[in-house]
């Protein structure tokens, strides 16, 4: 990823932290985990029009007060902060990088379902403020990406290729964020790219299955936190690479790493290898 010029540090100084989605369950576990980190403060908390929560404090939840009030004005929210998180929709996420921008407040991205234009705008904004992105902050997911490039490498012939994942009944797209990368890295492991060999859907006679296609299948259902498989089936044997969310505390400890990341740089697009080291 690209990275841009880097800032003095303030290591003293607590790093100011604002939330998008305050009220959401990954918004609170957020909340909780920079109202638990002795280098981060919660400056801002950021919940849409209509949310029963604003005017309350962020913390309410844990019967603690964090002295940080849920508010819908995004510039308000921000102005003291210096990393925005934000997990929340795509048009949501826009609309508070162009804020981020004017006011000069870095990102740590986690939303997904973003389409490609929009993935251009990011880009764009990118070129003026610092920006981790990422569909997954798993450290475990980012590790997983390392080993599926691996394998997609060493299992390039006679191995079909099938990526599994299930999430609780909230989530709005499919495949995943996650899912998707995996795609993306298995493609570029092989020379391939993604949207030229994947298959999202089968139904009624579909016909033997093109040896050169990358499979999804996506189940919701329950409270699944997120479970991601990579299938590689051969003949007579079958490899299968998984990582299984029990808890969004590994999503909240991720993000937290990547705005410590963003800490000293003013601009670039970053993702998860960036912050992990794993490039």
């Amino acid at each position: 990823m690209s990275a841009v010029s880097s800032g003095a540090s303030h290591a003293a100084d607590p790093l100011r932290i604002a939330i998008a989605g305050a009220s959401g369950r990954m918004g609170r576990m957020l909340i909780e985990a920079v109202l638990a980190a002795p280098d981060l403060v919660l400056s801002g908390a950021i919940d849409v029009a209509d949310s029963p929560a604003l005017g309350m404090d962020a913390a309410a939840f844990t019967g603690a007060a964090s002295g940080c009030l849920i508010t819908s004005d995004v510039p308000g929210a921000i102005a003291n902060s210096q990393v925005l998180i934000d997990f929340t929709r795509p048009s949501g996420t826009m609309r508070h990088l162009a804020h981020c921008e004017a006011l000069g407040v870095k990102a740590v991205i986690g939303t997904t379902g973003f389409s490609a234009e929009e993935k251009d705008r990011i880009a764009e904004h990118a070129r003026h403020i610092a920006i981790v992105m990422a569909p997954n902050m798993s450290v475990g997911v980012n590790v997983m990406l390392k080993l599926l490039a691996l394998a997609a490498r060493s299992l390039q012939d006679g191995y079909d290729i099938e990526i599994l994942e299930t999430h609780h009944h909230h989530k709005e797209d499919a495949p995943s964020g996650t899912a998707l990368k995996m795609g993306e890295v298995v493609a570029a492991a092989q020379g391939r790219s993604l949207k030229d060999c994947a298959v999202y859907a089968r139904e009624g006679i579909t016909g033997e299955r093109d040896p050169s296609s990358i499979g999804f299948a996506t189940i919701r259902g329950g409270d699944v936190v997120g479970d991601h498989t990579v299938l590689f089936a051969g003949i007579g044997e079958r490899i299968e690479i998984t990582h299984k969310s029990s808890s969004r505390t590994t999503y909240a400890q991720g993000s937290l790493r990547a705005a410590r990341f963003l800490a000293d740089r003013t601009a670039g697009l970053f993702d998860m290898n960036d912050v992990l080291s794993l490039n």
